[in-house]
């Protein structure tokens, strides 16, 4: 099964699956405003540079790529439910595990969590339209998301209580709950995450007869969209004549997404459209092997953990 037929896919997901679907990702958001702290933020700004390197890391991650993506679709002409998997991937914030990332590779990051941060606390707006005015200018997209009965107004108001209401709900729970707070994040965010690796396992052996049409018709497009996003990140800092430091933290940050979130759309939203499907589970899978290559090669070139440039 290829070519146009993998617009046809629809993955299984039952209305108590969705709901469940929901509620993990509530508790995902809520796990990610949990991990917020002011003082992530105040460090970060301490530096002359700061807020240039935050600046444009945002803009690369909230608009740059999402331009870039469209163009993309628009040049290389991927099937339209790739096409859309792919927009709606490069509209996601940031994931927690870039965070991580960034730490293995030396780079800075309190640069890296105050981005993911600020993504995540923009996502419930940026997220649902970044989706629909790319995916509303590539024709093919467009079409699609009038063949799925997509309401603009429904979706921006649906995504903003999905990831709005627990992340405001977390920050007040930092706010005025700070001991609750602690002892819910770390079993909290465990909890979140194997909920939602067994959701895309369950999801992945039900459907496990699209794996071939993923192979050859997914993956070549989340490959190729992910080193794009690496270039991208890895540009715009070289461009700025940021520090080496500061360039590794944009680099995986704006090629590193919270393609969990983007599932969750595409099935709750989307009516489970297949090959949008596949493309935001292959990135979710893909951006972490790239991205631990990306640490190990940086890692391994300079093996002592980088100095913050203008430190005392």
């Amino acid at each position: 099964m290829a070519g146009a037929a993998i617009d046809d896919i629809l993955l299984n997901i039952s209305p108590g699956g969705q709901m469940a679907l929901g509620i993990v990702l509530a508790l995902i958001m809520y796990g990610v405003a949990l991990d917020l702290r002011v003082a992530d933020f105040v460090d970060v700004f301490r530096r002359p540079a700061a807020p240039l390197a935050g600046l444009a890391g945002l803009a690369a991650q909230l608009i740059l790529l999402p331009a870039v993506t469209w163009a993309i679709t628009m040049v290389l002409k991927p099937q339209p439910s790739i096409a859309l998997g792919m927009m709606v991937v490069a509209a996601c914030p940031g994931g927690n595990i870039s965070n991580l990332i960034t730490h293995m590779a030396r780079g800075n990051t309190a640069l890296s969590v105050s981005m993911t941060g600020i993504s995540s606390l923009l996502a419930s707006v940026t997220t649902p339209l970044n989706i629909l005015f790319w995916a509303g200018l590539n024709p093919q997209t467009a079409a699609l998301l009038r063949q799925v009965s997509v309401d603009p107004v429904s979706f921006i108001g649906s995504t903003v209580l999905l990831l709005g209401v627990p992340m405001v709900a977390g920050l007040l729970t930092v706010r005025h709950l700070p001991g609750l707070a602690d002892r819910l994040r770390r079993p909290l965010q465990i909890l979140s995450f194997v909920f939602l690796i067994g959701f895309i396992l369950a999801a992945t052996i039900t459907n496990w007869r699209y794996i071939s049409v993923f192979s050859t018709s997914v993956l070549p497009f989340v490959v190729l969209h992910n080193a794009i996003a690496v270039a991208l990140g890895w540009g715009v800092a070289k461009i700025l004549g940021l520090s080496d430091y500061d360039t590794r933290a944009l680099t995986i940050e704006v090629s590193m997404h919270n393609s969990g979130l983007g599932l969750a759309l595409i099935l709750t939203q989307f009516d489970g459209l297949g090959g949008a499907a596949l493309v935001a589970a292959g990135w979710g899978v893909w951006h972490l092997v790239s991205g631990w290559a990306l640490a190990a090669w940086w890692k391994r070139r300079d093996p002592h953990p980088a100095r913050i440039e203008g430190a005392a």
